[in-house]
């Protein structure tokens, strides 16, 4: 079930891009979506390992 506080992010991408994000997530067992949620999650890890943690501000 989807969570409806989720943000929705629409990317365009490249025929050859797509395919190989398919094989690579396949590859690994994860779907396109969950592929690129883990390559996000991954990026902003190294990210706040290298220059700190990033605040989320409260919402209002």
């Amino acid at each position: 079930m989807r969570n409806k506080d989720n943000k929705h992010l629409g990317l365009e991408i490249s025929p050859d891009i797509h395919y190989k994000l398919h094989y690579i997530s396949k590859y690994e067992g994860r779907s396109a979506n969950g592929q690129v949620l883990y390559l996000i999650r991954k990026c902003i890890k190294e990210f706040e390992e290298q220059e700190g943690i990033i605040e989320i501000p409260e919402k209002k």
